[in-house]
């Protein structure tokens, strides 16, 4: 056989190992990495040797690679928008400064002392296991249901420390190759990270303004939108990497973000195909660099391998954590579960691999080590804490009640953009595959099917909502959602779109809930006559504010007088009313708090509804 037909075979049969990985991971709801790193060791000289280096070419397989990480940094830093980073920007912040560090020196040392090897490999290791990238990250974050503020502060973290970890390790490869000064580490980083992030800026600049400005044809409008984005995310790193070795991995995430903040037309149609060939981009790539693995390298660790697994996961990443996130707004166990959860990714498996293509006739020592340890917390991280992250947040009892809303028409979105704009977690239901694109385009998460079937609902969560809401245009499928949602899930607050009169009596039998479709417009036209001030500002789509309902679980607003509790309170809110034991009264400042209280804020701001609903709960 050729090697030309045992390229294609390859080719092909990594493609397919790829797909298939994908598709059974999305099926067990689990990240793919781990059986996309399975399958490489499979189909590599390991195991059925039809993978193998020499198929590809040393700068083959470098071409291949680095292409496939800045599409994949690219796709990550595109969906890394301000309002993403703004959930969590306190925490963010410290886990890629402080985190960052602690990272750094603390797989150091460990590497340095369990192997003995000499102070620039360690660092060179410890460079590379800085990285939790996107490639893991975000896949955990879809199945496992947490706060917003946890996974916008993991996801930016995988995204940036991708960055920091690459070009650090390049840095410190010079020095481990050269035995130049240690100066040389620090300028080689500036150097590439201001190269990167230079030419991305200006890439991604230039590629959002020809977006904007030209006339796309109307008939190709979107597909020409999608390829101007993906040259733009490949002429960013080829640039970058011209001018300089390995920057343009920075220049690669500093276009994606460019491009993610700039509104971009078709915004939605090329962030779906940016993940399609991501998906394909990650899956191949990971197979190869699986199959490059020697197992050989990971035996020759011995025991002092799996000590510098517990040191990186136990003793580094999770004091790490801590630090990282004092001071911010995350609770304990939130920051508990950041700290547990690091898996490491494409980044730290990629360049590993290369660098011990190189280092292995020189230095065959150095590059068993390197390779050997990457290797291993890569395996380790993603095999154990991909796959137990959901039970991990169910035991911190960190996973967030939802609002379920069946019915992604223009009364649910309108729902799901209120509670979100509370900072409450919302997930709407429709099996209109137009409804669930709109709405996931609005940036809602929408789970496609028909949620009169027990196992739609099961996927949208309904066994952690605290609220049903059946808001479709057919009573029926409304009367059979909330039967569903009050017997079979224990929804305790079930609340259903009537949309005829004659219906009411029905929906009141099973004690739910029911909004007369007339009755409401009734009252919100007596409203404008009576109350014309409150009703146009709750009638403002422009507005920032909202009257917010929370129960009161603060023991240190507890026993305070309202006075007291409303200083403590952001600007601009203000305790309208509070409701204890079924009964509602408008309080006084000397009226004195108990635990349980339902408080009725009216705030000014999303930002002081948030802050104030996190205060009145104890977060």
């Amino acid at each position: 056989m050729s090697a030309a037909t045992s390229l294609v075979g390859a080719v092909v049969l990594v493609a397919g190992l790829g797909v298939t990985a994908q598709l059974v991971a999305d099926r067990l709801q689990v990240p793919s990495v781990a059986f996309l790193l399975v399958a490489g060791v499979v189909v590599g000289p390991e195991g059925f040797g039809v993978v193998r280096p020499e198929l590809f070419g040393e700068a083959g397989l470098q071409t291949i690679v680095g292409l496939s990480v800045a599409i994949i940094v690219f796709e990550g830093a595109f969906h890394l928008t301000a309002e993403r980073v703004k959930e969590a920007s306190r925490e963010a912040l410290g886990l890629v400064t402080v985190g960052a560090l602690v990272s750094l020196v603390g797989t150091t040392l460990a590497v340095r002392f369990v192997f003995g090897t000499t102070w620039p490999v360690a660092m060179l290791v410890g460079s590379l296991l800085v990285a939790t990238g996107p490639t893991v990250i975000t896949p955990i974050m879809q199945v496992v249901p947490v706060r917003d503020r946890v996974a916008a502060a993991l996801e930016t973290e995988g995204i940036i420390n991708d960055v920091i970890a690459a070009i650090l390790a390049v840095a410190t490869f010079e020095f481990v190759t050269t035995a130049a000064s240690p100066l040389v580490v620090v300028e080689a980083f500036v150097a590439r990270l201001a190269v990167g992030i230079g030419v991305g800026l200006l890439v991604g600049g230039l590629a959002a303004l020809l977006l904007r400005r030209l006339s796309l044809s109307r008939d190709n409008a979107p597909q020409n939108a999608r390829l101007v984005v993906l040259t733009a995310a490949l002429a960013a790193f080829a640039v970058a990497n011209a001018w300089l070795t390995e920057a343009g991995i920075a220049a690669a995430a500093a276009a994606g973000l460019v491009l993610g903040n700039a509104d971009i037309p078709h915004e939605d149609v090329v962030a779906e195909f940016k993940g399609g060939v991501t998906v394909f981009v990650l899956s191949f790539v990971f197979v190869v660099l699986a199959a490059l693995l020697s197992i050989d390298d990971l035996r020759a660790l011995g025991v002092g391998g799996l000590l510098v697994v517990v040191a990186v996961v136990a003793l580094v990443r999770l004091p790490g954590a801590f630090l990282s996130t004092v001071g911010g707004s995350m609770t304990r166990n939130e920051r508990l579960f950041v700290g547990l959860v690091g898996p490491r990714g494409i980044v730290p498996a990629s360049v590993a691999t290369l660098f011990a293509i190189e280092l292995r006739p020189t230095n065959p020592e150095a590059a068993t080590v390197l390779v050997g340890t990457v290797f291993s917390v890569i395996f380790a991280t993603v095999m154990f804490q991909a796959s137990l992250a959901r039970h991990l947040a169910q035991a911190l009892d960190i996973v967030p009640t939802t609002t379920l809303i069946v019915g992604a028409g223009r009364v649910g979105t309108e729902l799901a953009d209120r509670f979100e704009a509370r900072g409450e977690e919302a997930v709407l239901v429709d099996r209109d595959s137009d409804a669930v694109e709109r709405a996931r385009a609005e940036g809602h998460r929408v789970v496609h099917g028909d949620a009169t079937d027990t196992a739609t609902l099961d996927a949208a969560d309904a066994d952690r909502a605290g609220v049903v809401v059946a808001a479709t245009a057919d009573d029926d499928v409304n009367l059979l959602v909330a039967q569903l949602a009050a017997t079979r899930f224990d929804v305790e607050n079930v609340v259903a779109r009537a949309n005829r009169p004659d219906n009411l009596a029905a929906f009141e039998d099973l004690d739910v809930e029911p909004i007369s479709a007339g009755f409401a417009v009734a009252d919100a036209i007596d409203d404008a006559i009576e109350r014309p001030a409150l009703s146009h500002w709750l009638a403002d789509a422009t507005r920032t504010g909202d009257v917010l309902e929370v129960e009161l679980r603060n023991d240190a607003l507890v026993g305070r007088p309202v006075g007291e509790v409303t200083a403590d309170l952001p600007d601009g809110s203000l305790v309208a009313m509070v409701s204890r034991d079924g009964q509602d009264r408008v309080p006084d400042g000397e009226f004195t708090l108990d635990s349980g209280d339902h408080l009725t804020l009216v705030c000014e701001t999303n930002d002081a509804m948030r802050t104030a609903r996190r205060l009145c709960q104890g977060e």
